[in-house]
């Protein structure tokens, strides 16, 4: 293979302008990367020894060697690992594979120059923190196996890169880094020492650097050359918790996360019995970039007597759990478990359970006894708890416990849990309500609130996209239902339903008598027959004129909302228009009725009530300009004429 040269693509680019120029201060995370890439590459040769011992090529002497040469001005980083081979070296540091590439760039973009740090190790580019010490990288890489080829790599961080063929004796990858004239700190063998210390003291493996050591011998100074091991390689998760100082459940943290942040909490605990296994898992600070999307990590690092098997391991948790990260070592599983066979094994099934009884039980500690504690785990993964309820039937209990809610008595900053609300129900009040929306300001303000705020029942706010999902599992707490206050008919009294045009039994309700508005209820009907699928006098009213509510089982706006913007097809609902029957609009529009049914002000009121009641339930109007026109003309005090022209033309004659 001649030598090649080529570019990187546009975001591989962008990502090494970020990194190169950036401002970050702790720059030696570039080794701690590296080290760890030489780690996987020892952990993937590993395991595919277990079913191929021809790729070790009659060596397991597994280590990771660093090497400064100071006159060169050269940082080298081998591995006897997998390797790789030309199309892999071109996938891997040609190119991001990652189809968030995209967001973590403009993420960087948007941050700090001190949170950048945060960033490096995801979607797999820490290999690129090379650049912000090094003016050339140069990459030799054989794959392990026989007569497989070697291959060079080499970049200036440019914009383009070199690859050939190359020998190389045996297999593995070896990082060459020629330093940049203000990096030479980082070719010292105390810095070296400290990063690995700092960063990388729990990689499994043997990191090793040449020490000379100079010797008095005869009265002369004589120097030696020895291998020292510059890591502990203690498994963290193996030792005993009263052995371990919170500064090393940190650092192991920051080692397997790439955060650079202390994690929130750890449970690190050793499971007996029927299953035997070992668990370290974190609550991280913040949110992962990639919680939400699709392709993100998930999972825990899966060890199997000492065998590492998999970092992204989904089937030991939920994926209502996705953000925990840490570490399982099993003693149970066979080791040449393979990562398809893991899904239907009662053995990960088992330690699922016991995980997330751990999590729960965590979570349930944190919101009694450390309340500020728990608000910021919950501001920062409450979404991603609420999925459990829709997915988790075995835990929904436990989760119910968990959940926490604003409402129209509780400041955004203190919302109420379940357990809250119900202690603090009035006696006359019988279930538990809530109302979907986009947002707080928007269910705050909605017209759905009237009858309660009368009654002072207290109603619970429902604005992330998943809750909608959530309600058709959560439907009852405590013996209680959860009823939504813009679906259906309302009973607050216990007494029966309000009925359509009847007199509703709610004393707060409206108390003109229904009678008296039924041709106003027939010609709104008439009206807004293509918009609306019925129209009645609301028990839920008292002080706006009218509100949309969806039938018991329609989807209401929100969830038309949430599925369009999921991009799902589906057709428009019909809502039923409710009317408050005290409310002066509505008693105007009676007398102009009485006194004229043909009153051309009656379709364009009746257009107008139609329309508020989209826009207080956040929808869009047919017409923005004719509603303007019309809401013009009625603070006017003028009817807008010109769509009954025949009928006047009539009355002159």
């Amino acid at each position: 293979m001649a030598r090649k040269s080529k570019k990187f693509k546009t975001e591989v680019q962008q990502l090494l302008d970020l990194v190169i120029h950036s401002l970050y201060t702790k720059k030696e995370i570039y080794l701690r990367e590296l080290v760890s890439n030489a780690s996987d590459a020892i952990d993937r040769l590993r395991f595919e020894s277990l079913t191929d011992d021809s790729l070790l090529e009659g060596k397991s002497d597994w280590k990771i060697k660093i090497t400064a040469d100071k006159k060169a001005r050269t940082l080298t980083i081998s591995d006897n690992g997998i390797g790789m081979s030309g199309e892999e070296l071109e996938q891997n540091i040609g190119t991001i594979a990652s189809s968030g590439t995209k967001k973590f760039v403009q993420n960087m973009q948007g941050q700090k120059s001190d949170d950048n740090g945060q960033f490096i190790g995801q979607f797999g580019v820490g290999f690129y923190a090379s650049f912000m010490v090094a003016e050339e990288v140069e990459i030799i890489t054989r794959r392990a196996g026989a007569g497989q080829t070697a291959f060079r790599w080499v970049s200036k961080g440019a914009g383009s890169y070199t690859i050939e063929e190359t020998e190389k004796p045996s297999r593995g990858t070896d990082v060459i880094l020629t330093m940049r004239p203000d990096m030479d700190e980082f070719l010292d063998d105390w810095q070296i020492k400290s990063c690995i210390r700092d960063y990388s003291d729990y990689i499994a493996w043997p990191i090793v650097m040449d020490v000379t050591k100079t010797e008095k011998v005869d009265d002369k100074d004589v120097e030696s050359i020895s291998e020292e091991t510059l890591n502990s390689m203690k498994a963290i998760w193996k030792r005993s918790k009263g052995d371990i100082k919170q500064e090393e459940y940190e650092k192991f943290y920051q080692h397997i996360t790439h955060d650079f942040s202390a994690p929130m909490t750890e449970i690190h605990y050793h499971a007996e019995g029927t299953t035997e296994f070992k668990a370290l898992l974190y609550i991280p600070e913040k949110a992962p970039m990639d919680m939400f999307m699709r392709e993100g990590r998930r999972g825990v690092h899966l060890y199997v007597k000492n065998v590492f098997i998999t970092d992204d391991c989904r089937d030991l948790l939920p994926d209502y759990f996705r953000f925990i990260r840490g570490v399982v070592d099993s003693s149970d599983l066979p080791l040449n478990v393979s990562r398809e066979m893991l899904q239907d094994d009662a053995v990960i099934r088992k330690i699922q359970k016991s995980l997330v009884g751990k999590l729960l039980g965590r979570l349930k500690e944190m919101k009694e006894k450390k309340s500020d504690q728990y608000m910021s785990f919950y501001k920062s993964f409450g979404q991603v708890i609420k999925e459990g309820i829709h997915s988790d039937f075995d835990n929904q209990d436990k989760i119910k416990e968990l959940l926490l809610f604003a409402s129209n008595k509780t400041d955004q900053d203190k919302p109420v849990s379940l357990k809250e609300y119900v202690m603090r129900m009035p006696s006359a009040q019988k279930d538990i309500y809530y109302l979907t929306g986009e947002n707080l300001s928007a269910v705050s303000s909605s017209p759905h609130l009237d009858i309660f705020r009368k009654k002072e029942f207290e109603v619970l706010f429902f604005t992330d996209p998943v809750d909608e999902f959530m309600m058709q599992r959560l439907t009852e707490y405590d013996g209680k239902k959860l009823i939504p206050i813009d679906r259906g008919k309302l009973n607050l009294d216990g007494e029966g339903e309000s009925k359509g045009t009847d007199k509703a039994d709610d004393k707060d309700a409206p108390q003109n008598d229904p009678g008296d508005l039924k041709d106003l209820v027939e010609l709104l009907k008439d009206k807004l027959s293509e918009d609306v699928k019925e129209v009645r006098l609301s028990g839920r009213l008292t002080d706006s004129v009218c509100c949309l509510v969806a039938d018991d089982m329609d989807l209401n706006a929100n969830m038309e909302r949430i599925m369009k913007a999921m991009n799902q097809d589906i057709p428009p609902t019909k809502r039923i228009l409710e009317i408050n029957a005290d409310h002066p609009v509505i008693q105007n529009m009676k007398k102009i009725l009485s006194d004229d049914k043909d009153d051309p002000r009656l379709g364009d009121y009746a257009e107008l009530l139609r329309d508020q009641a989209l826009i207080t339930e956040g929808s869009s109007i047919k017409d923005p300009g004719k509603f303007a026109k019309l809401l013009g003309n009625l603070m006017a005090g003028a009817p807008n004429k010109e769509p009954n022209k025949e009928l006047n033309k009539a009355k002159k004659a």
